[in-house]
């Protein structure tokens, strides 16, 4: 990939979490909850943020279940503005971000369990978003190694022994 391509990449996912961060904003002041949005870049998609009050919790709701679903709300305003699918991932109140170093811990921990028993573990039904950083937390480790098995909504990480 040329350096050109890689900057209108790059500026796409700004354009994208622009987007997002307006329609999000629209969202707050209908719903009168007070909140922050920060937009960053992270690999190849758009970060969006909203930290604030603790109203935001109830765009949490029970395990991410409303974060996911405004998250693809947010996808989908930002298709009809753009045209194509965005992959943006949003967060709030941090609660991504701790669910991420908790689910990084779990998998270190699995694959540890994996190295020491030599025998391969199948863990909880994940959504996609829980599975990738499972994945990845797995592939630092040397002598293990995952794979998903399963179908949606059970579709699980397996670690194996390298």
């Amino acid at each position: 990939m040329s350096k050109k391509n890689i900057e209108v990449s790059e500026e796409r996912l700004v354009e994208e979490g622009e987007v997002a961060g307006d329609y999000l904003e629209q969202l707050l002041d209908i719903l009168d909850f007070d909140g922050d949005i920060d937009l960053d870049v992270e690999g190849d998609r758009a970060i969006v943020s909203i930290d604030g009050s603790e109203d935001l919790d109830r765009l949490v709701g029970s395990d991410g279940a409303v974060l996911d679903a405004v998250q693809e709300l947010t996808r989908l305003a930002v298709q009809q503005e753009l045209g194509d699918r965005s992959r943006l991932m949003l967060d709030i109140s941090g609660w991504r971000a701790a669910k991420r170093e908790a689910l990084t811990e779990a998998g270190r921990v699995a694959a540890l369990r994996v190295l020491e028993s030599g025998e391969s573990e199948e863990l909880e039904p994940m959504t996609p978003f829980e599975r990738k950083v499972i994945h990845d937390a797995i592939a630092e480790i040397e002598g293990v190694s995952s794979d998903s098995t399963g179908s949606e909504p059970n579709r699980r990480v397996v670690v194996l022994p390298a």
